[in-house]
């Protein structure tokens, strides 16, 4: 190491530490470009909102932004994808013996009751997500992405049956499950002064006991 950075290596090497630097930085400058179009989405809408005020907010310029991302389009579903994430670790963190569709439901209440926390928010942002065209795409995205990452953690929970195809069984599970997700959440964000975990609850057992 010298005084100006690492020293140097073999040409056209790079250093885990040097790479783990560099991912790091990106991965902050995009989580706070994200934080900020997610901020001026809130106050102006998905269409209401530039790519130039997103990069503004965040101190870059426009050609720096493009070097982030691809577009308005992509920030959303980042974050979604980041949510969904979020929710099949805890899935995962349930304990094994847990059957599947309790441990769906554990494994939702960390959203859901972050966003029970913060509806100032969360209600104009999922408005905002069934609303604006623009987003269709993300959205159906964002369903197909969660489903793909939580579905094989839902396939080790299931009991195995004679002849019956655990893939198709446990995309079954899970597609219900996220639907009733998204039943609780729609039904909350109109009606003010609902609680979604109950909402929630309440969806989930319509489908099957918890």
């Amino acid at each position: 190491m010298t005084a100006d950075g690492p020293t140097a290596t073999t040409p056209g090497t790079t250093t885990p530490g040097a790479m783990t630097l560099r991912d790091h930085a990106r991965g902050a400058v995009r989580d706070e470009v994200m934080r900020c179009a997610w901020l001026l989405f809130l106050e102006h809408g998905f269409e209401g909102t530039t790519v130039d005020e997103i990069a503004e907010a965040a101190g870059m310029s426009r050609r720096t932004f493009f070097r982030y991302f691809a577009g308005k389009e992509e920030l959303v579903l980042e974050r979604l994808v980041e949510s969904g994430q979020s929710i099949a670790d805890e899935l995962a963190a349930r304990p094994a013996a847990e059957a599947a569709w309790p441990a769906l439901r554990a494994a939702f209440e960390t959203i859901v009751v972050l966003q029970e926390q913060h509806p100032g928010q969360a209600r104009p942002l999922m408005v905002m997500l069934r609303t604006e065209p623009a987003l269709r795409g993300s959205v159906l995205e964002r369903r197909r992405r969660w489903q793909d990452v939580l579905a094989p953690l839902v396939a080790a929970r299931l009991p195995r049956a004679r002849g019956a195809a655990t893939g198709v069984r446990a995309s079954a599970v899970t597609g219900s499950a996220l639907a009733c997700l998204e039943a609780a959440q729609d039904h909350w964000t109109d009606h003010p002064g609902t609680s979604l975990p109950r909402l929630l609850d309440q969806a989930m057992a319509a489908v099957a006991p918890l």
